[in-house]
């Protein structure tokens, strides 16, 4: 018995075409509505440690650092917003400003080796920044960011 062929007829590549339309409009749907409801978030969260603030009469290093990580938080979301990438080195002076807020909050409670544990981690992610900035300049149209 023999085995009918599967030729392929010229409605399968139409059909292909208009099914990966269908999905890229889904995934770029979900991605906006997952960036207006981080957004969104991030705007909440900065509101309502704000208005802590005031309320106490008072605002902390701590306090300080935690609304620039909302801010550079907000940038990251809103540059993909703009461009659809992702900025890797908002990434970094997020996790620089994490670390400076851990430091500024629990430094009296930390050994000299976590000390320079997390020194040296914001050291490795400034230089990481640096090295991110020379090849961006060097490259200017890749992917490097």
């Amino acid at each position: 018995m023999a085995v009918p062929s599967r030729r392929a007829t010229p409605a399968m590549p139409k059909f292909k075409k208009r099914i990966d339309s269908v999905g890229g409009h889904l995934v770029e749907g979900f991605q906006l509505i997952a960036l207006f409801v981080i957004g969104g978030t991030i705007v909440w969260s900065a509101i309502l440690e704000y208005v802590r603030m005031m309320d106490v009469m008072h605002a902390s290093l701590e306090d300080i650092l935690l609304l620039f990580i909302y801010l550079e938080l907000g940038a990251m979301v809103g540059i993909y917003f703009k461009t659809d990438r992702l900025p890797v080195r908002f990434l970094l002076y997020i996790a620089i400003t994490v670390l400076t807020r851990f430091l500024a909050v629990d430094v009296k409670e930390l050994t000299n080796e976590k000390i320079a544990f997390i020194t040296g981690a914001i050291l490795l992610l400034t230089l990481a920044i640096l090295i991110l900035q020379v090849a961006a300049s060097k490259f200017p149209k890749g992917d490097v960011e």
